[in-house]
């Protein structure tokens, strides 16, 4: 659901830019942990030797140095890098959000850029023509609805139907390894937000879900699928303890914080009902409206004891997105205790006091009508939204929200390629 609508052009190379041109970044020497691409670089590209190479990345697709993926492969000796393939945003990240995209060239190397989001989202026999292997380099957020994984899930299928080796060079889960919340998709709601029968949060890196997603059986025909995986990496860890330096996953995800805040607030952001920040300098980290107010609302949510939650008053005025340009009130949410915090939940207790607080404004009663059908897709589900919306209260759909986690560990935990 990396859906954000408002993306300057140049937004990514401007960021890298910044950093690159202050030298030796001062993370440097803090680094714990090795990505895939530099475990690749290290063994001198030995599954990539003699072989026309196509690459599926974007600007998250870099070194502990920054350096471009792209790049790097173009300059490999004995790799002949022949195509890219850019998800949502772009291969260089200068996609205004949601847009469609047409092939090109591009600028940098010349080598042929084809979209995966445009009128395919599966890389088709033409677009891989000429191509030995496919390399997949992105960094996710850890949250099904975030787009990324519906193209490593399509292009995985593109691989094993046309008989192209597929190597993915991973990742950490920024969320880390352990956290899992949330239903499985359901039939009749599989969509480009929720593409994979799998949790809200689901506690896998994007390595070992491409392990899952062979092993499971989600596509039709395994792909002859390679890892390269990272060194040091641990499920405990959050992106912060990586050392590692974070790239914008998309324009409201600028900061690695960013992705914990993500399913806090996405689900209940899809009907425009309140501001949850996109427009403001806090992106998924707020709830605001015109007709809350804030001290009140803030009492109310800290009333409920969440753990690991804080939520704080907060007055503002969006410069865009809903509620632009108007005085809105509402709660600031804080992380106190990561692990204890059960995020995808916060949204659903915040629809619930606002119902209480302000019984006018409850949100399926207010909400369009036709921003349902998302807020379905990205629940996996429709029951979420017809069981809570007789009452408006948590308590009856949190069971339903939680009935799958258990069996999803159980199950994905024969795929973790990390302790």
């Amino acid at each position: 659901m990396n859906r954000n609508r408002y993306l300057t052009r140049g937004f990514w190379g401007m960021l890298l830019c910044c950093c690159l041109l202050t030298g030796s970044p001062a993370w440097a020497q803090k680094i714990r942990v090795k990505t895939g691409i530099e475990v690749l670089k290290e063994s001198n590209f030995k599954l990539l030797q003699g072989k026309r190479v196509g690459l599926i990345t974007n600007p998250t697709g870099v070194d502990n140095n920054l350096r471009s993926t792209i790049d790097i492969l173009h300059e490999a000796s004995g790799v002949q890098l022949v195509a890219l393939y850019g998800p949502e945003h772009g291969v260089r990240g200068d996609v205004h959000a949601g847009d469609m995209v047409n092939d090109y060239r591009d600028p940098h190397t010349r080598v042929p850029v084809y979209s995966l989001y445009g009128t395919t989202r599966k890389p088709t026999r033409e677009m891989l023509e000429g191509v030995d292997l496919l390399v997949y380099d992105i960094q996710d957020i850890g949250c099904r609805s975030y787009t990324y994984i519906s193209t490593l899930f399509l292009a995985m299928q593109a691989a094993a139907e046309n008989d192209i080796e597929l190597v993915v060079l991973d990742r950490p889960n920024p969320l880390g390894g352990i956290k899992v919340e949330g239903n499985l998709v359901e039939e009749g709601f599989f969509s480009f937000v929720s593409q994979l029968r799998i949790p809200y949060l689901y506690g896998l890196t994007c390595g070992e879900l491409a392990e899952m997603i062979n092993g499971e059986e989600m596509i039709p025909t395994p792909c002859n699928l390679t890892v390269v995986k990272m060194k040091k990496w641990r499920r405990k860890m959050h992106f912060g303890d990586t050392g590692l330096p974070w790239v914008p996953t998309s324009p409201h995800i600028p900061f690695a914080h960013s992705a914990f805040f993500y399913p806090i607030s996405g689900i209940l952001g899809e009907l425009g009902y309140l501001s949850i920040g996109v427009g403001y300098t806090l992106p998924f980290e707020m709830f605001a409206a015109e007709w809350i107010n804030a001290e009140q609302f803030a009492m109310a949510l800290n009333a409920k004891r969440l753990p690991g939650i804080t939520f704080r008053p907060i007055h503002l005025k969006p410069y865009y997105a809903v509620g632009q340009g108007k005085n809105l009130q509402g709660v600031q949410v804080h992380l106190t205790d990561f692990n204890k915090a059960r995020l995808s939940e916060v949204q659903f207790h915040v629809m619930e006091v606002a119902a209480q607080l302000y019984p006018e404004h409850k949100v399926f009663d207010h909400a369009p009508e036709n921003r349902y059908d998302m807020f379905d897709k990205v629940c996996g589900s429709d029951q979420i939204r017809r069981v809570f919306s007789q009452n408006h209260r948590f308590a009856d759909i949190e069971a339903y929200w939680s009935k799958d986690e258990t069996s999803f560990r159980r199950q994905s935990k024969k795929y973790h390629l990390y302790h």
